[in-house]
């Protein structure tokens, strides 16, 4: 059971890392398109149609496509001051308090999800989009579902780190 454990964790882990990294390719998108645009606007006096939509989506997928992998590696801006002076004075209190705010970070995506689901559905449901027709379409329910994946993503994540604190919390050792 750990070896299948094992793997599914490794796997989950390059989900993650994939995730991130489709985030990175697209904000390199964003560059070049954004960039593109800017000539056009100078050289030809002509735009390219769709960019600011395609900019205002793309921001949304890429927090969501790296939200987990910022989580798993502890880079989620948060204020640690306090935390970080409780875990080296009581390492027990510590795992306890990541724990619960783990947990809580957990609950706030499932919430997320829950309100999330309806929204994709409608937009796949019903063709939503962004820009104006007859000059640019583009499609919502790729962000959506892109929202969706990302949050549940977020929520195995934090579930992970609530295992490691309880972990470390029965583990023995010198905790004091």
């Amino acid at each position: 059971m750990s070896d299948n454990s094992n793997i599914i964790g490794r796997l989950f882990s390059r989900f993650v890392a994939g995730l991130n990294s489709v985030g990175g390719i697209l904000i390199f998108g964003l560059v070049v398109i954004i960039n593109l645009d800017i000539i056009c606007r100078f050289l030809f006096n002509a735009p390219i149609d769709g960019v600011t939509e395609l900019v205002e989506l793309s921001i949304v997928a890429i927090v969501f496509l790296q939200l987990g992998d910022a989580v798993r590696n502890g880079r989620l801006t948060r204020s640690d001051g306090l935390y970080d002076k409780i875990k080296q004075k009581s390492p027990r209190v510590g795992h306890i308090l990541g724990a619960f705010f783990d947990l809580a970070g957990a609950v706030f995506f499932v919430t997320l999800v829950a309100g999330s689901v309806p929204r994709f559905i409608d937009a796949w449901e019903r063709g939503y989009y962004a820009g104006n027709k007859g000059i640019v379409v583009i499609p919502i329910w790729p962000v959506r579902l892109i929202i969706v994946i990302g949050a549940v993503t977020v929520i195995f994540v934090f579930l992970g780190l609530v295992r490691k604190h309880l972990a470390a919390l029965s583990a023995k050792g010198d905790m004091s």
